[in-house]
């Protein structure tokens, strides 16, 4: 069996194993039989308590985990460079403040938010795409350019912390991302959205294995560069919006995700795709159960958790890695 096979089916089984983990441990405790009974019967209280409370918690933080690697594997094969992710670049903070000014001034349109996500982050996305556009896309300046829109878009997201208006307490969840709270709509909503995002990436797996080319080569071979780049881009902005809208700004899994990816399934976007939104969905889990269960019944915000195992992690992968980055 090849390592490629061998590392999906670890992590396959490593996602089965920290969701029932999730699902058992907490403030409220079930055991195996306990929780696979009462979800069968519906007779039994605790687990009641259990799917209307951290099933749907759990659901969106493996689809929130895998939307976000997979919007990480898409920037970074539109841009050339691994440093690219929808955090960095500024999508996220976009989606975030977009979605903070709507809801404030439009309280009623709560249930909107991806919706205004979606327009935040394609907003930030444009303004990459239209600030680095000189004579054609330019890896590089596409990331310095993004870091620029992604610092305005913070900046003008934390100012919002300080208005003190209730409003701002109302949609905690896109600057704290704690995951806490989550309801049954809030899965359906990331399902639908996350899940049209993950298809659609595995449907341009071939356009990404494309770019990892020089551009001169692929447009004699007839691809159209471009075109491919700005339609792979709107799938990375669904799944980042979507996932930013339910989960809030959350870093590193964009960035973290693809890097360990290539280790074991290599850069063919065919495994990359799938293999990454796995390892996503697992890694917000583990952070979110982490953080729900080490200082129980206090919690430590997922993104924090990201941040603290995340930018260490990213270092040590960096001065480790030998080779060059799409071979």
């Amino acid at each position: 069996m090849s390592k490629k096979l061998w590392s999906l089916i670890v992590v396959i089984v490593l996602l089965v194993g920290i969701m029932l983990y999730s699902a058992m441990t907490g403030s409220l405790k079930v055991n195996l039989s306990q929780l696979v009974t009462g979800l069968w019967t519906g007779t039994d209280d605790q687990v009641n308590v259990v799917k209307d409370l951290r099933l749907p918690r759990i659901i969106v933080a493996v689809m929130a985990g895998a939307a976000l690697a997979v919007a990480g594997v898409l920037l970074q094969a539109v841009m050339k460079n691994p440093l690219a992710d929808s955090g960095v670049i500024g999508i996220s903070s976009g989606a975030a403040l977009i979605s903070l000014i709507a809801v404030t001034v439009f309280p009623t349109l709560y249930f909107w938010m991806p919706f205004f996500s979606f327009i935040g982050g394609a907003l930030a996305c444009l303004m990459v795409y239209g600030f680095s556009w000189k004579s054609g896309l330019h890896p590089i300046r596409l990331i310095l350019i993004g870091v620029a829109v992604n610092a305005i878009f913070s900046g003008l997201g934390q100012s919002f912390n300080y208005r003190g208006s209730y409003a701002v307490t109302s949609i905690n969840q896109v600057t704290t991302s704690t995951l806490s709270m989550k309801k049954w709509v809030d899965v359906e909503v990331i399902v639908t959205y996350g899940g049209m995002g993950l298809i659609l990436a595995m449907l341009v797996f071939s356009w990404c294995n494309f770019l990892s080319l020089q551009d001169k080569t692929a447009k004699n071979l007839g691809f159209n560069v471009t075109r491919a780049r700005l339609l792979i881009s709107v799938i990375a902005v669904l799944l980042a919006a979507t996932a930013t809208a339910i989960a809030g700004v959350i870093a590193f899994i964009g960035l973290l995700v693809p890097h360990c990816a290539r280790y074991l399934v290599g850069s063919d976007h065919k495994w990359l795709i799938p293999f990454s939104a796995l390892c996503g969905g697992l890694l917000l889990l583990l952070a979110d159960t982490l953080g729900r269960t080490v200082l129980a019944p206090n919690e430590i915000p997922a993104s924090i958790i990201m941040a603290v195992i995340g930018g260490p992690f990213l270092i040590f992968l960096i001065r480790k890695a030998d080779r060059t980055y799409g071979h």
